[in-house]
C-alpha cells in the first residue's frame, strides 16, 4: 500500500520517497488514517516497527494544508503572513537522542513543505533555543525537564498547541516525568488533538490516557511485550569475569559489523569501552555522563560506520533509532525485563534482521527467568564454538510441591497427638 492513498498532501509524499520509504509499516497504516482524521489516538506497538512516521506525517499534513488558528479564540482564526508563527504542535519525549532524531525525521519528511521545527532539550546551552522560538517554529519537540526550564521563564507560549503527542509514554513514566508532563499538559489549550505512543501500555500509561485523551481509537500491533519477530534472541551462560573475553571472542569471529553493547552501568559501560580499544576494536561509550557533544559525536559516528561498538547504558535504549545495526549484545542481563524488550528493539529495525545476544552469569539467573515470564517464552542456553570458558548452563528449576500440614506434624513427631486430638473432637 503506497504512502499516497491516505490523504497525505503530494510535497509530503514527495519527502517520504526521498528518504527511500515506498511502502507503510502495519502502525502506520493503522494510525496515519485515524490521525489524519483527527482522532485522538493511543498507539501501542514494538520498538522499531514505525512509530515515528506514524505521527509524523500525519502532523506534517495537517499543519501543511491548514492555516494557522487562535485555538482559543477561532473566530481569530486567520493570521497575517507577517505576524510571527505559532507553535502548532508539540512533542513530548523521554530523552534528548529521541528529540533530535525525531526532529531529524520531521526535517526529512517535511523537506518540501515551509514548516519549521526545533528540538529542545538539556545538556546543551539554551540561548540557541531562545534565538529559535523567538524566530518562529510550528513544532516543538521537547524533553520535560527542558521545556519546563523556558516555561518558568516564559519563552516559550503553548497557547495555540492542536497537536499534542506524548511518544514513548511508558518510558517518561518511568523516568519520574509523570508530573511535569501533567503542569505542561495544564498549559495547553483543550481543544486539540492528542496522541499517544507506547511500546508498552501500564496501569500508569492507562491513567495517564483516560485523563488526556477524548474518545481515542486505540491501535494495537503485535503481542504486547514480545520483541519484533525479525529478532533472533540467543542466551549464552558465562561466567562474569570472562564476559569480555566472551564479547571480544564474537567480534573477532562472527560476523558483527554495527554492534550495539548495553551496560548496566556508567562504569561498566566505559571499562568495556576501554577494554575494546586495548584489544583493537574501535568503540566508544555513550552515557548520561556525555556532555550532548559527545553524546551526538558518538551518534554520528556510529551511524557512519566509524565504530564498530557503540557501548551504552540503558539512557540510549529509546533513543537510538539507527538502520543497520546488526546485533545488539546485553553484556550485563537488564535488572528489568521491560528493558529488555527496548534494548533489543534498537536490531531489526524497520522489518531488517537483527540478532539480540545476552550474556547470563549465574548470579543473573533471576533477572534472565524474569525475562522469560514477562515475553511468556523459554530459551534454551546455547554455547559458542571455540570459547572454553562458559559457565555451565543453569538447569530448569523443578517445582516444589508443598507438604501438607498433616505431613510436617509427623516430622515434628506430633502424629499420635494430632490423631488423638481428632478422636476427642469425635
Amino acid at each position: 500500500m503506497p504512502f499516497n492513498v491516505f490523504g497525505l498532501s503530494d510535497p509530503l509524499v514527495q519527502g517520504i520517497l526521498a528518504t527511500g520509504y515506498t511502502a507503510p509499516t502495519e502502525i502506520q497504516s493503522r494510525a496515519i488514517p485515524a490521525a489524519v482524521s483527527g482522532k485522538d489516538i493511543i498507539g501501542c506497538a514494538q520498538t522499531g516497527t514505525g512509530k515515528t512516521a506514524a505521527f509524523v506525517l500525519p502532523i506534517l499534513n495537517r499543519l501543511s494544508h491548514e492555516p494557522p488558528t487562535d485555538v482559543a479564540a477561532p473566530e481569530l482564526s486567520r493570521r497575517s503572513k507577517d505576524s510571527k508563527r505559532p507553535i502548532r504542535s508539540l512533542i513530548l519525549t523521554p530523552t534528548r537522542e529521541l528529540a533530535a532524531q525525531v526532529e531529524q525525521s520531521i526535517r526529512e519528511y517535511g523537506r518540501f513543505t515551509p514548516l519549521r521545527a526545533v528540538a529542545i532539550y538539556g545538556g546543551v546551552k539554551i540561548k540557541g533555543q531562545f534565538t529559535a522560538l523567538r524566530r518562529g517554529v510550528d513544532i516543538v519537540v521537547a524533553t520535560p525537564g527542558r521545556l519546563m526550564d523556558h516555561m518558568r521563564q516564559q519563552t516559550i507560549d503553548l497557547k495555540h498547541v492542536e497537536v499534542l503527542v506524548l511518544d514513548e509514554a511508558d518510558r517518561m513514566l518511568d523516568m519520574g516525568f509523570i508530573l511535569d508532563v501533567r503542569k505542561i499538559i495544564s498549559a495547553l489549550p483543550t481543544h486539540r488533538q492528542t496522541m499517544l505512543f507506547s511500546a508498552t501500555i501500564s496501569p500508569e500509561v492507562q491513567t495517564l490516557a483516560a485523563g488526556i485523551l477524548k474518545d481515542p481509537e486505540t491501535i494495537q500491533i503485535g503481542v504486547p511485550r514480545n520483541p519484533i519477530e525479525t529478532i533472533t534472541q540467543h542466551f549464552y551462560p558465562v561466567y562474569k569475569t570472562a564476559k569480555i573475553d566472551l564479547l571480544l571472542h564474537m567480534l573477532r569471529h562472527e560476523q558483527m559489523d554495527c554492534v550495539l553493547v548495553f551496560s548496566r552501568t556508567k562504569h561498566g559501560a566505559d571499562k568495556i569501552h576501554r577494554k575494546l580499544e586495548r584489544a583493537g576494536v574501535k568503540s566508544v561509550a555513550m552515557h548520561s555522563d556525555r556532555s550532548q557533544s559527545q553524546r551526538q559525536h558518538a551518534m554520528d559516528g556510529f551511524k557512519r560506520g566509524q565504530f564498530q561498538v557503540m557501548v551504552a547504558t540503558d539512557i540510549a535504549a529509546r533513543g537510538i533509532d539507527i538502520e543497520g545495526i546488526s546485533h545488539v549484545i546485553n553484556f550485563d542481563v537488564p535488572a528489568y525485563a521491560e528493558d529488555y524488550i527496548h534494548r533489543i528493539g534498537r536490531t531489526g529495525r524497520a522489518t531488517a534482521i537483527g540478532d539480540a545476544i545476552t550474556f547470563v552469569a549465574p548470579d543473573e539467573e533471576k533477572n534472565f527467568r524474569q525475562i522469560e515470564k514477562f515475553i511468556s517464552r523459554e530459551f534454551e542456553f546455547e554455547t559458542c564454538p571455540g570459547f572454553d570458558w562458559a559457565a555451565p548452563a543453569m538447569p530448569r528449576p523443578k517445582p516444589v510441591e508443598k507438604p501438607s500440614p498433616l505431613h510436617r506434624v509427623r516430622r515434628a513427631g506430633g502424629g499420635r497427638r494430632l490423631r488423638a486430638g481428632l478422636r476427642r473432637r469425635r
